[in-house]
C-alpha cells in the first residue's frame, strides 16, 4: 500500500540530508567560554583594592559566623570558571548546520516534487512545506540528527493531515433506532456495488444483521453483481426491475428490514456525474424522502486530484457524511487520500485493498504511516 509515495519520501529525505549535510558547519560555543573571553577583556580591580572592599563587608557584619559566610560568598569570576572542566566545557560544543528560508525553498523542491508526482493536491503540499519551515528554518540542527529531524517533521505533518473526526461505525448502528439506514454514493466505475456487500460482510463479522438494497436501477449488472455477492454470504438482497424508482425500493427495504428486525439497510445508489441533472435530482429525493443515518462518499483512490471535487460536488449537493476510498491496493501513489483527509475534513469509514469481500480496513493512521515508511 503507497509504496510508490513511500519510495519517493525516502529519495526525498535523503536527497535533502545530503544537501544539508554539503552546507557550512557553524560552531556553536557553551556560554561559559563565551564568559571567559568578556572576562579577559573587561579590566579586574587589584587584588589589593578587592581585599579592602572584602574588609569592608566584613567589618559591616557583627557577628563572627556571619563574617565566615560573607568571606565564602565573595568569589572572583576566575573561580566561577574553574566550577567546569575540560570535558564538562567540550561537550558544550555542538557542530551544527543551520538552514536559511531561501535555503529551505530550495531544499524542499525535492519533497515538493515527489508529492506532486504521488497527485498530491497543491494545498496539502503547501500545509507540509509550511510544517516543515517552521521545524528546520533558523534552527540549530545537529549533524548526527539531522535525518531523524527531518522524518519526524515530515511524520508529524503527515498526522496532522490524516488526523480526521473518528466514526465508529458499529457503536453508532447501535447506539441508534432500528433499521440504521447507509447510502452509498459516488461516481460510475468507483466501486459502490463491491462496497456495499464488503460493509455487510465486515458488520456480519460484528454480529450485526444487514439487508442489502440494489437500489442501481439504471444499470442492470449493478443489481445482478450485489444479488450474487449477497449470495454468496448469504446476506439478503432487495431487487427492483431495471428502470424503477430507486427512492421507493430503498423504502421498501427499510420497511422490510424493520419488520423483520435487522440492523442495518445498505442501499447502493446509481453513479452520478455532475452533468446529469435527472440522476442528481433522483438523489436528493432519496435523501430526503429516506433520511438516511450515513451518506457515505465512496472515492476510487486513482481519481488522485480530481477526489477533492468529487467531495465538494456530493457534499453541496445532498451532504456527505464520511469517505470509503477503494482500489488502494492497485494505486500506490496516496494523493486521493491525503488531498481528501487535508481538504474536506470529514471522517474516512474504511479503506477497499484487495478483491475479496473480506479486502476491506477500518481507518487507522498509524497502519497508514507505517505503510508511508513512518
Amino acid at each position: 500500500m503507497f509504496s510508490f509515495l513511500k519510495r519517493k519520501l525516502n529519495d526525498a529525505v535523503s536527497s535533502i540530508k545530503k544537501k544539508i549535510e554539503k552546507l557550512p558547519e557553524e560552531e556553536k560555543r557553551p556560554e561559559i567560554e563565551q564568559k571567559e573571553i568578556l572576562d579577559e577583556t573587561e579590566p579586574k580591580e587589584p587584588e589589593e583594592k578587592l581585599a579592602e572592599h572584602e574588609k569592608e563587608i566584613i567589618q559591616e557584619t557583627k557577628k563572627p559566623e556571619e563574617q565566615i559566610k560573607v568571606i565564602e560568598e565573595i568569589k572572583t569570576p576566575d573561580q566561577e570558571v574553574k566550577k567546569k572542566g575540560f570535558f564538562e566545557k567540550l561537550k558544550e560544543k555542538v557542530v551544527t548546520k543551520q538552514i536559511s528560508e531561501d535555503k529551505f525553498d530550495e531544499l524542499f523542491s525535492d519533497l515538493e516534487i515527489a508529492l506532486l508526482e504521488n497527485n498530491v493536491a497543491f494545498d496539502v503540499v503547501e500545509k507540509i512545506k509550511g510544517d516543515l519551515k517552521n521545524d528546520l528554518v533558523n534552527k540549530p540542527l545537529e549533524r548526527k540528527k539531522i535525518d531523524e529531524l527531518i522524518i519526524t517533521s515530515l511524520k508529524n505533518s503527515l498526522h496532522d493531515i490524516l488526523d480526521l473526526k473518528n466514526l465508529d461505525l458499529v457503536e453508532d448502528i447501535k447506539k441508534n433506532n432500528k433499521p440504521y439506514v447507509i447510502l452509498l454514493l459516488g461516481y460510475n466505475g468507483v466501486g459502490k456495488t463491491l462496497t456495499c456487500a464488503r460493509i455487510a460482510h465486515f458488520l456480519k463479522e460484528k454480529k450485526l444483521r444487514a439487508l442489502l438494497a440494489a437500489a442501481d436501477t439504471f444499470r442492470a449488472a449493478g443489481a445482478v453483481q450485489l444479488a450474487e455477492l449477497g449470495e454468496r454470504e448469504n446476506i439478503p438482497v432487495m431487487v427492483g426491475k431495471t428502470g424503477s424508482d430507486s427512492c421507493a425500493l430503498i423504502v421498501d427495504a427499510i420497511a422490510s428490514a424493520k419488520a423483520k428486525h435487522y440492523d442495518v439497510v445498505i442501499a447502493d445508489t446509481a453513479g452520478r456525474m455532475h452533468s446529469n441533472k435527472d440522476l442528481l435530482r433522483e438523489l436528493e429525493k432519496i435523501v430526503r424522502v429516506t433520511k438516511p443515518n450515513l451518506k457515505l462518499l465512496v472515492i476510487d483512490a486513482l481519481s488522485g486530484s480530481d477526489s477533492v471535487e468529487q467531495a465538494r460536488h456530493f457534499d453541496n449537493s445532498v451532504g456527505i457524511d464520511g469517505f470509503i476510498i477503494t482500489k488502494v491496493d492497485s494505486y500506490e501513489k496516496g494523493g486521493a487520500l491525503l488531498n481528501v483527509a487535508y481538504m474536506v475534513k470529514k471522517p474516512i469509514l474504511f479503506l477497499g485493498t484487495g478483491q475479496l469481500l473480506s479486502d476491506i480496513k477500518e481507518y487507522d493512521i498509524e497502519e497508514i504511516l507505517k505503510n508511508l515508511g513512518f
